[in-house]
């Protein structure tokens, strides 16, 4: 993945489209995070949550560009844009999900429920996926103000709504199931905040 984020980047450079170096140029950057967190933090990420977090971006990037008789996914593959709503949701969740955990089991003070960590999710999710969604609105004006093409494409309040929905999937996914596959990263943020109060 992280090859072809770097392929991309140089395409978008010599082709200056600006769309592709900076869809490329994050992507590649992010793919870089998981071993940044576990080396330099201390916190750990298996194959699973480097490849989770890796595939977010990839997928992203990969929908930007124009593709021999598809054209670019995210305009012509009808599931692409909800696809990567939901992974880049359940990203966002699991952040969520492991910060709160720790939180709970580190303070006395504290106490989340089960079901408040449920809502909790939700609702950082959706919160993360409106600013999101104002960001595309915001950048898309831009775009069309300055007569440059956007770096992102907004389609219309019936996509952001849509989007929306998908990003509830990603978080209810990591809601159910993030016990399981965030364990490791709860408690490794919680050694950190026990460190911390010294």
């Amino acid at each position: 993945m992280q090859i072809f984020l770097a392929v991309m980047l140089l395409a978008g450079l010599a082709l200056r489209s600006g769309g592709v170096v900076v869809n490329a140029s994050i992507g590649l950057l992010v793919t870089f995070l998981p071993g940044i967190l576990e080396r330099d933090l201390g916190i750990p990420m298996d194959a699973g949550l480097a490849l989770w977090i890796s595939a977010a971006v990839f997928l992203h990037a990969l929908g930007t560009i124009a593709w021999p008789g598809i054209g670019k996914p995210y305009a012509n593959v009808w599931w692409w844009d909800h696809l990567t709503h939901a992974l880049s949701a359940s990203i966002v969740a699991g952040v969520g999900y492991a910060t709160t955990r720790a939180v709970d089991i580190h303070s006395d003070a504290v106490s989340f429920p089960p079901r408040f960590h449920f809502v909790f999710i939700l609702l950082f999710v959706l919160a993360f996926g409106v600013l999101w969604e104002v960001i595309e609105f915001g950048i898309s004006l831009l775009a069309g103000y300055t007569g440059t093409p956007g770096v992102l494409t907004q389609y219309g309040l019936s996509d952001s709504m849509l989007d929306l929905v998908f990003n509830t999937i990603g978080a209810i996914l990591v809601a159910v199931y993030g016990s399981n596959q965030l364990g490791e990263v709860t408690d490794a943020l919680t050694a950190r905040l026990d460190d911390s109060r010294g």
